[in-house]
């Protein structure tokens, strides 16, 4: 009850934050977290830019469509009529929820990982033969810049302090190349920034990068579960995101942009369903999809992320921020007045961020915090450097930081669940006792339960990782 004392005194504004409920219904808001001290309470999900839980109405359209899968594009049978329908539909469903121009080809991968390595099989070579070369920033997530840095020839530009330098230091990148015949095939950026959630300028981005015949790729992991986007108004060239951070974790994830490249490529996976005709002596391959969808397709991921285009589509876009915003607001004020919390930001002037809030706490390493959330208050947080090493080193991160984020199915009165914890961790303490094993935070003699019927024997944290054989994004002196 201390925590209630210690935590800044609320507004008329936070007050109605509080009462802030979720925009859109999901599976297992209202699961029972138990704690150290033998509660339970409700789970509050303060991760989901990491998973987001499903759609209540995507569950429900998951479960309507089992009984009808079957094989997919080569079966006559009617369940596989109806699954080949079901499939192409989501398609284009998925498709038509980003803006997708008539000429442009929409693919079912696994994740946005799966989809910017497949883009960067099919990166055009540059005229002197050698791979094309893709600019990125430094503030990139690993996905949006292991593919460029492995398979084409990347340049790394380190984030300036306002976005408006930014985009400047870009522009003037890819006039530079162009000018001296080096131009950039490709500029791969990030939607918004799975550290800050900030966002930089994409008709800015755009604009410059087609000036000098460079494409454009947006990373739209964070983006497009957040904003509503179109890739005919912006005019990028490339998006990919995940079904797993849409609302829809069935293993779904999508690529949609321009069709030459895709054509042109070297298909994804060799093996049936690319392919047109195979002999002993070649090969013809597919165009479209299909050339890079080998493998019977993931129907039911597909439709999940149908359901939940269709179920966002619904939702007002100025309600849908609203609510978002006024979330993001709250967390922000409450943790910065908090003495020893700091807010973790990249642009003073970013017009935009999405509901993403990364902080520290001053004496205690984040794994610790993260694990103290958890084991004492029943909420989820990420902790570590988030898949954005060169990020988190060059704004003094090395050690990590703990990552807060809301959505569609947050309500208001979580986020005063994690203010008030994070005042009662710095007024008071932690309560358990918590120990590094193997690497990892821990809770001393942890007497929580695994679920009933779960199959577990126990739980495995994952909390803080500095050990070789940990999970996750080390920090830097692990």
């Amino acid at each position: 009850m201390t925590a209630l004392a210690e935590t800044p005194a609320c507004t008329d504004a936070d007050a109605v934050v509080a009462q802030l409920a979720p925009v859109l219904p999901v599976v297992g808001h209202d699961t029972p977290a138990p704690l150290v001290d033998g509660r339970r309470v409700p789970y509050a999900n303060l991760d989901v830019a990491a998973s987001a839980p499903a759609l209540q109405a995507v569950a429900d359209r998951v479960t309507r469509t089992l009984p009808l899968y079957a094989s997919v594009h080569r079966g006559a049978g009617y369940l596989s009529q109806v699954s080949t329908s079901l499939y192409e539909t989501a398609r284009r469903t998925i498709g038509e929820f980003v803006g997708a121009r008539d000429d442009d080809a929409t693919l079912i991968v696994r994740n946005t990982t799966d989809a910017l390595n497949l883009l960067a099989g099919c990166l055009p070579a540059a005229d002197d033969g050698e791979p094309g070369r893709v600019l990125v920033l430094d503030v990139e997530h690993h996905a949006n810049f292991l593919p460029w840095q492995r398979s084409a020839r990347a340049t790394v530009l380190t984030g300036r302090e306002t976005a408006a330098a930014t985009v400047a230091a870009l522009r003037d990148e890819l006039t530079a190349g162009a000018a001296v015949g080096h131009g950039y095939a490709l500029l791969a950026v990030t939607g918004a920034s799975n550290v800050t959630g900030e966002v930089l300028p994409v008709a800015d981005l755009v604009e410059a990068a087609h000036a000098v015949g460079t494409r454009v790729l947006l990373d739209g992991a964070q983006l497009v579960p957040h904003r509503r986007f179109s890739l005919a108004e912006t005019g990028v060239d490339y998006l990919a995101f995940s079904g797993h951070k849409t609302y829809a974790p069935f293993g779904a994830g999508v690529l949609v942009g321009r069709r030459d490249w895709l054509d042109a490529g070297t298909p994804y996976l060799a093996g049936g369903g690319a392919v047109r005709s195979v002999r002993v002596d070649g090969t013809e391959w597919h165009d479209g999809p299909a050339r890079h969808e080998a493998g019977s397709p993931n129907v039911l991921g597909a439709v999940a992320l149908a359901a939940a285009c269709e179920a966002l589509a619904d939702v007002d876009a100025d309600a849908l921020r609203g609510h978002e915003d006024a979330l993001r607001r709250r967390l922000v004020g409450g943790l910065e007045a908090i003495e020893g919390v700091e807010v973790v930001r990249l642009w003073p002037d970013a017009a935009d961020a999405v509901g993403v809030v990364t902080f520290t706490v001053a004496g205690y390493e984040p794994g610790q915090v993260a694990a103290y959330l958890s084991a004492e208050h029943g909420i989820g947080v990420r902790d570590g450097r988030f898949c954005a090493h060169p990020l988190l080193s060059r704004l003094g991160y090395g050690a990590g930081a703990v990552r807060s984020s809301v959505g569609v199915g947050t309500a208001g009165e979580e986020v005063e669940r994690l203010v008030a914890a994070v005042g009662a961790l710095v007024a008071d303490g932690p309560q358990a006792r918590y120990d590094v094993v193997d690497g990892l935070w821990i809770v001393v003699d942890d007497p929580r339960p695994v679920p009933e019927g779960s199959g577990l024997e126990g739980l495995l944290a994952t909390a803080g990782p500095g050990g070789d054989e940990a999970f996750g994004c080390l920090p830097e002196d692990a």
